[in-house]
């Protein structure tokens, strides 16, 4: 019995050995907080929570088969996992639905949202593209990466989802960035994008989309209307206070005051249910998922696991801190989910899927003996 117990405890060990341990401990605890706060949001709803634990338990599963890749492999794919990311880009133009475009493809089962494969496999491909060629990248590289990212983004911009082509440009861009591209190149993009602020303005943003930017500098302007995702969600925050009202207290949510309060604006029925204390937490827990990242970056010992592994980390990064302000009322709001506590599958899965892939790169790390 003992002999078979211990082959059954080396089998395992063999097969969990590509996890890091440290950031799957701090996945862990982000989605159990995620499920209790999905629990009090959704009306106690246990169907809900059950939904969303299948989608994690999915997430998981892509984390540990991709762990178990060498990087080498990832990288010889990354050309063929960009393009086949691209085919339900293009079909949810024809065949997509949503609220305000098309955004999910519906295959029976769930809603697909095709835009979120993108925040991997597009960190992939330019980390693939740029490890080909010496670093820092040179003129004709940085315009060939510019072109990669840009392909993808244009798609989703036809959606429209402007949060989603901005979040996923910027995990394209991270890695550029962190091939050594000058910051200048930065601050020009950013000046040209200011430029041509007013022709998107009169020409390209939709009324919708213009409404969130006015209401995002005067909430007040339309309490009732626009504003008011904005103005009860800082309700909600602020009646939080420093220990919250208690897990299920929450009256922004319960009394249906705050709209998409199991999705996008989750994070603050947290506040008010958990308070500073619950935000503090989770915030704490957020950065040392990022900071793991850039230390397992920092650690590569090749291009691409190091250019792969620190945009993902660094995009991670951006999609709390661009759901954390919108909640707040200091950014607009753009429909950006909180990393594993909104309700979602697409999202859940890539996300989990990319930190597998980070894992990878720890655990095929080459160990130099001295």
């Amino acid at each position: 019995m003992s002999v078979i117990l211990r082959w059954l405890l080396d089998l395992l060990a063999r097969l969990l050995r590509t996890l890091d341990w440290p950031l799957l401990a701090a996945l862990a605890a982000l989605m159990a907080i995620g499920l209790a706060v999905l629990y009090s949001a959704g009306g106690q709803s246990t169907s809900l929570v059950i939904a969303q634990g299948a989608r994690f338990g999915v997430g998981l599963a892509a984390m540990w088969a991709l762990s178990r890749m060498p990087p080498s492999q990832l990288r010889n794919w990354s050309p063929l996992v960009f393009g086949v990311s691209l085919v339900p880009l293009v079909l949810v133009l024809f065949l997509g639905s949503g609220r305000s475009g098309a955004h999910w493809l519906n295959l029976g089962v769930f809603y697909f949202q095709p835009a979120e494969l993108l925040k991997l496999s597009l960190p992939m491909m330019v980390a693939w593209y740029l490890n080909r060629s010496a670093l820092p990248p040179r003129l004709p590289s940085v315009l060939v990466g510019c072109g990669i990212i840009a392909a993808p983004t244009a798609l989703i911009l036809l959606q429209p989802d402007f949060g989603t082509a901005m979040l996923v440009a910027t995990s394209g861009a991270f890695a550029l960035y962190l091939a050594g591209l000058s910051w200048w190149w930065f601050v020009a993009a950013a000046g040209s994008i200011a430029a041509i602020a007013p022709v998107a303005w009169l020409w390209l943003l939709r009324p919708y989309q213009k409404d969130r930017i006015l209401t995002f500098l005067d909430p007040e302007s339309d309490p009732l209307g626009a504003g008011w995702n904005i103005i009860q969600s800082k309700i909600a925050i602020g009646g939080g206070g420093l220990t919250g009202k208690g897990w299920g207290e929450g009256t922004q949510a319960h009394l249906n005051y705050i709209p998409e309060h199991t999705t996008d604006f989750i994070f603050a029925v947290l506040s008010e249910e958990f308070g500073w204390a619950g935000v503090a937490l989770t915030l704490a827990l957020y950065l040392f998922v990022i900071g793991r990242c850039l230390w397992i970056a920092a650690e590569a010992r090749d291009g691409y696991s190091r250019l792969i592994a620190g945009a993902l980390g660094l995009a991670f990064c951006v999609y709390v801190i661009v759901n954390g302000g919108m909640i707040a009322g200091l950014l607009p709001v753009v429909g950006v989910p909180m990393p594993l506590l909104s309700f979602g599958g697409t999202s859940a899965v890539s996300l989990l899927a990319g930190l597998g892939v980070v894992m990878a790169v720890r655990a095929h790390r080459p160990v130099h003996m001295h």
